[in-house]
């Protein structure tokens, strides 16, 4: 039988050698043993054509009929191809006869606009509208160190070194090592930093924030005399930076408010384990007890409307020798494993009910029914605030709004669906009304589509879902039963589909939850997401982006063209800690080994233009660079959306303010892409710099993992070309 060779033009931006990669090779039966009826990928190295410069070539003996593709092994790759005699392929002309020659030189075209290789942000008071930003999110305590004064070891997952020395402190970074590396975030091209909780923590792992003991006051791990909380507000607003600060109103930690509430517990120092003796307790900071080591007193509560014997207890005896009676109970402690309940645990029916809330502990099918998220317990270390009562209302409102007062431009609210959201909205818009246009948006956990009782599968009722807390209607099954609630959420419904497309190297099923844009008050404030502390889009939800790079670089192109505000998670652009599970998971993990390690030695002066040099840094500085100046990718709804799997396109049209763009977005192989019904005009490329004299019809190409930005009269070329924007 014949053999089949088949030939393939390589495009300039591709790496060599150019490979092919075949399956279904037909018939088998031939003599060269050699040749299989299929390739592993990325399959096996194509031969120069020493005849034909550019291309390649590869000879099936004994073959039929094949299916192929060409691929670079890096990120490039044709469409899936089938062949059953000689031929030619070249991208954008498809299979021909014989190979091309090479085309004359073609006419010089017109100059372009320059090239737009920087632009500053607008100064922050002319910044009125939060879709101009993009969003750097980071753990403060785990970003970077400016001052190992302040550092501080948790009671739980403390690490060891071979020699038994506590290393990696979970409070590590700090507002002076923020502020030392504002300039790092600014070059990356964000305009507003999110921070997780900065208020006073209490908890045996609080180095998040997420466990608040007192919103009135700044935690003091996290300052320095000469980088308090205003410091860095103030240093941020010197570089046109914009600061978030995350807010929790559901909950607060296991110790109750400091002089507020208290929620009855004996003092941990007097705690010893089953097994220990008192003063005995060896773990590294915490020798003697597990009371703050950093505190003269070793106790963890200073709460003024405690008990009195609590008070006087936490004024003496640092070593938790002396006896105590436990006035619940009656035994004395210290004593070696008693009961750990009273030291750490609560008791939810002994609660304040004019604080808290007294339903238990949320478990099995209360995940997904209104009532038990929002009144019962989130975990031992989240106590559920009555958030409907006035006195609740009164302290977290006035504690907010005086770091609003202190310059905070924009609030983000944690354990959106945990609180109800009319309850929810009073405290919003109390925050709106102290700072008229202050953005708030939300976090509402949901791993799926989150469309409540409009259907697509969703197990919870809309009550609970996103899309509710953007509007202000009362009917589940009826969105435009109220208008927009001015309170955007975080976006995890176009999230929760880049498991099965992003991370399969697809954007098959992008179109479909990007068809329900509708449901949303306003969907363009929406803030979108790959990843962050809680979630990344693999497997379970549970880990960091582990994807091949160009992966990324295409959900990058996407979330940065289309609409919402995008939001990076610390370290994506260097795909940090890539694979690790985003918290601790198993009994024995401590925070090196997760997403939320330490980030710091990448800032540090010998690694950070290592750091800046990474692919990802780039094109994700490009991206904030092309969105900043085109308005319609910051503003518009999409319309005319069309996606089929290895591509997308759709039209992003602000007309009234003078911005139209039509975008083309390929991932994994090169596309043509057609838009039609386009307003008329001369369109150029921010990615390539091409142009285009339309009259209704875009017909362009984009190489995989890339995009076509077309701009009606736009700037042209916006920055410099790299591994995933040329």
């Amino acid at each position: 039988m014949a053999d089949l060779m088949v030939g393939f033009l390589r495009p300039h931006h591709w790496q060599e050698p150019v490979r092919i990669h075949y399956w279904d090779r037909e018939p088998l039966t031939g003599t060269d043993a050699s040749l299989t009826g299929a390739t592993d990928w990325p399959g096996q190295p194509m031969s120069p054509d020493p005849e034909h410069p550019g291309w390649y070539v590869f000879r099936m003996p004994d073959t039929a009929r094949v299916r192929l593709l060409f691929t670079d092994g890096a990120g490039q790759q044709t469409p899936d191809l089938e062949r059953n005699i000689d031929g030619w392929y070249q991208l954008g002309s498809g299979w021909q006869a014989h190979p091309s020659e090479p085309a004359p030189p073609a006419a010089p075209p017109p100059p372009a606009p320059p090239a737009l290789t920087s632009l500053e942000p607008r100064p922050l008071a002319e910044r009125t509208d939060f879709r101009e930003e993009s969003i750097y999110f980071l753990l403060t305590a785990r970003f970077n160190d400016g001052d190992p004064s302040n550092n501080f070891f948790c009671r739980d997952r403390i690490e060891f070194d071979a020699a038994g020395n506590p290393v990696d402190s979970h409070w590590r970074g700090d507002f002076k090592g923020l502020i030392e590396r504002l300039d790092y975030i600014r070059d990356l091209g964000f305009t507003a930093i999110w921070i997780t909780p900065p208020v006073e923590n209490r908890s045996g792992l609080d180095y998040h924030g997420y466990h608040a003991y007192d919103w009135t006051r700044i935690d003091p791990r996290l300052e320095s005399p000469d980088a308090t909380y205003q410091d860095l507000i103030d240093a941020a607003h010197a570089k046109n930076i914009k600061i978030i600060q995350d807010v929790v109103v559901n909950h607060s930690c296991q110790y109750g408010i400091r002089g507020q509430v208290h929620i009855d517990h004996l003092p941990i120092k007097y705690y010893v384990p089953q097994g220990s003796e008192p003063g005995q307790i060896q773990h590294g900071p915490y020798q003697g007890n597990l009371g703050n080591y950093a505190w003269t007193n070793r106790d963890d509560i200073d709460n003024p409307v405690a008990p009195s014997w609590y008070r006087e207890r936490h004024a003496r005896d640092p070593q938790g020798l002396e006896p105590l009676i436990d006035p619940k109970t009656g035994e004395t402690v210290p004593k070696p494993g008693y009961d750990p309940g009273r030291f750490f645990g609560i008791d939810a029916q002994t609660l304040d009910p004019e604080w808290y809330h007294q339903d238990g502990f949320i478990c099995g099918g209360d995940w997904e029914s209104a009532y038990p998220l929002q009144q019962k317990h989130l975990a031992g270390d989240c106590i559920d605030l009555a958030t409907e009562r006035q006195n609740v209302k009164d302290y977290l409102i006035g504690a907010i709004n005086r770091y609003l007062d202190m310059g905070v431009d924009a609030l983000r609210i944690d354990t959106v669906k945990h609180v109800e959201r009319d309850n929810l909205l009073e405290y919003v818009n109390a925050w709106k009304a102290h700072k008229p246009g202050l953005f708030v948006f939300g976090e509402n956990l949901v791993k799926g589509y989150g469309w409540g009782d409009l259907g697509g599968g969703d197990n919870g009722p809309s009550e609970i879902r996103p899309w509710w807390y953007t509007r202000l209607g009362s009917d589940p099954r009826d969105p435009h039963a109220g208008g927009d609630s001015g309170f955007p959420q975080l976006d995890f419904g176009l999230f929760s589909t880049f498991r099965d497309t992003v991370s399969k190297g697809t954007y098959a099923g992008t179109g479909q939850i990007l068809s329900m844009d509708w449901i949303y008050g306003d969907v363009t404030q929406l803030v979108t997401f790959l990843q962050n502390h809680d979630v990344g889009p693999d497997n379970d939800f549970k880990y960091r982006f582990q994807g091949e790079q160009w992966m990324a670089a295409a959900a990058y192109n996407l979330l940065w063209t289309a609409r919402g505000i995008p939001c990076l998670y610390y370290g994506e652009e260097i795909e940090f800690m890539k694979g690790a599970p985003q918290d601790v998971e198993g009994e024995r993990d401590t925070l090196s080994s997760t997403g939320r390690a330490y980030f710091g030695d990448h800032l540090s002066a010998e690694r950070i233009g290592q750091t800046q040099a990474h692919p990802l840094y780039q094109h994700i500085r490009r991206l904030n660079l092309i969105r900043r100046a085109i308005p319609a990718l910051q503003q518009a709804q999409m319309t005319q959306v069309n996606e089929w799997g290895s591509g997308m396109s759709f039209v992003r049209d602000l007309s009234a303010a003078g911005s139209y763009a039509v975008v083309g977005l390929a991932i994994g192989s090169e596309q043509s892409v057609q838009v039609d019904g386009i307003r008329p005009g001369l369109y150029r490329d921010a990615v390539s710099g091409g142009e285009i004299n339309s009259q209704g019809q875009l017909n362009f190409q984009v190489p995989a993992n890339s995009a076509g930005i077309w701009v009606l009269d736009g700037p042209g070329r916006i920055g410099e070309p790299g591994a995933y924007l040329h």
